[in-house]
């Protein structure tokens, strides 16, 4: 059987790729793993994915230890700012040894870097609809939360830095 002109120059790339990672090493894998890794801490740090008619947004959930499905938690979302991801907006703010303390879920959703380059909420971009859609896929990744996780629905609250504010003041006139 006769290989494409293609196939044959992607299979040597891939070759080449595949010995690069193995003389690194560990050393290439580890920004990859560290990622992945939870924040420290006690509890769960669930991912999830929101999706809707304008895309789909990855999310992490903090959920303290030991919550039985009886209890109802209030629900805290922290939008991250530009250049940050869920983990390290977690990590910065410490809001998950807040929420152990105090007894509630965060919920971070995440900006793709796909929608924005460095990673900032796109409040701005209202002429087009793109703002009201990042705000809708970020109420999907709410309503998801409330039906999968026991939270009191009453008491949800919304907070962000940088542009990550700007989404959360306009999620909360979005959705009166």
């Amino acid at each position: 059987m006769r290989t494409s002109v293609w196939a044959r120059a992607f299979e040597r790339g891939f070759a080449v790729f595949s010995r690069n990672a193995v003389r690194a090493g560990t050393r290439a894998l580890k920004p990859a793993i560290e990622k992945r890794r939870p924040p420290p801490g006690a509890g769960d740090w669930i991912p999830g994915i929101a999706m809707g008619p304008t895309g789909a947004r990855r999310f992490r959930l903090y959920r303290p230890p030991d919550v039985n499905f009886r209890e109802h938690l209030p629900l805290m979302v922290m939008l991250h700012g530009c250049g940050q991801d869920a983990k390290s907006f977690a990590m910065s703010t410490r809001m998950n040894r807040i929420a152990e303390r105090e007894r509630f879920l965060v919920l971070y959703p995440e900006q793709d870097r796909l929608a924005n380059p460095q990673g900032c909420w796109n409040w701005f971009d209202t002429t087009s609809g793109r703002a009201y859609g990042e705000a809708a896929l970020i109420m999907k990744a709410i309503d998801q939360v409330c039906l999968l996780y026991p939270v009191d629905r009453a008491r949800i609250a919304v907070a962000g830095l940088s542009a990550g504010a700007s989404m959360a003041a306009l999620l909360v006139t979005v959705s009166r």
